[in-house]
């Protein structure tokens, strides 16, 4: 399960499940002219790239606390 942790695992699963609903739904939808579909595909698009910037962030962060919390183990067995 570690694996589907990885940010870009993650954006990559995103990605296909909203390219997929894309594909199903918009060319159905008749109600929204050719601009419309093409602004929200860019807001998925912009979405998901938010999400991956986020993400990563917080990848960062937990790989910096777990080495702090392993020098912090270290100094205590000095």
């Amino acid at each position: 399960m570690r694996f589907f942790r990885n940010p870009n695992v993650t954006i990559a699963l995103f990605a296909v499940y909203t390219a997929v609903m894309y594909i199903i739904l918009m060319p159905r939808n008749t109600e929204m002219s050719v601009t419309e579909k093409w602004v929200t595909g860019g807001v998925s698009v912009a979405v998901l790239a938010l999400l991956w910037v986020l993400l990563r962030k917080r990848e960062k962060l937990r790989r910096e606390r777990e080495r702090e919390m392993n020098e912090k183990k270290e100094e205590r067995r000095r």
